[in-house]
């Protein structure tokens, strides 16, 4: 828990005056590789891709240039993904980046699928209370009661995320695949985590509103 405090009283220090500003309506323009998987609103229709609708716009601006950067170093920086990181660099500049994460920022992001019974109560309890017996940290410390995160200190908005795609990012992060997270604390967490935490907490996350 010292870890999660500490990186978060550093962060919240930070403000988006650290990036540059924005345009919503030049992102739009730019972002036109980036419909097919995502949408044209940012609502992606395919469960493993994510939607970015209503993202924050730093968080964005970060995994952006973090795929940028693994395509500019063949996956030995930042985050690799076959199919992002080509993409990613397609934007020149820091300022095309800034614009398209303006963009999907300023859009809505549509509504989850309902959960299971089963997924609703048992993700909910770890969502909220994490396991104090296995030392899972819940959720909400980072990405809140209602799931929108905090966008100061990095941490994603997730509700009405796809349930897939949450799915996939979680033991992503245990097995390591993926490790861009701040001080490892996804990582930490998500080692805890079994299938079945993983599956429920996904459809209860894609569920909030």
């Amino acid at each position: 828990m010292k870890k999660y405090a500490v990186a978060l009283a550093i962060l919240s220090t930070l403000s988006t005056a650290a990036f540059a500003e924005g345009d919503p309506v030049a992102g739009q323009a730019k972002a036109a590789t980036c419909l097919a998987c995502h949408g044209m609103d940012g609502n992606s229709q395919i469960d493993l891709y994510p939607k970015i609708a209503g993202q924050h716009q730093d968080y964005l601006i970060k995994q952006i240039t973090e795929f940028k950067l693994a395509g500019q170093t063949g996956g030995a920086e930042g985050r690799h993904d076959p199919v992002m990181s080509g993409m990613a660099m397609m934007l020149a500049s820091e300022q095309d980046i800034t614009d398209v994460a303006a963009f999907y920022a300023s859009q809505t992001i549509s509504p989850g699928k309902p959960a299971s019974a089963e997924a609703q109560a048992q993700g909910q309890a770890l969502y909220l209370g994490g396991d104090p017996k296995r030392q899972i940290t819940a959720c909400v410390a980072c990405h809140g009661t209602d799931g929108s995160g905090m966008s100061l200190a990095g941490y994603p908005a997730l509700a009405s995320q796809h349930t897939g795609y949450l799915k996939a990012q979680m033991e992503k992060f245990r097995s390591g695949a993926r490790h861009n997270d701040l001080n490892g604390m996804m990582s930490d967490v998500a080692a805890k985590l079994s299938d079945d935490d993983i599956a429920v907490l996904a459809e209860y996350i894609s569920s909030m509103p």
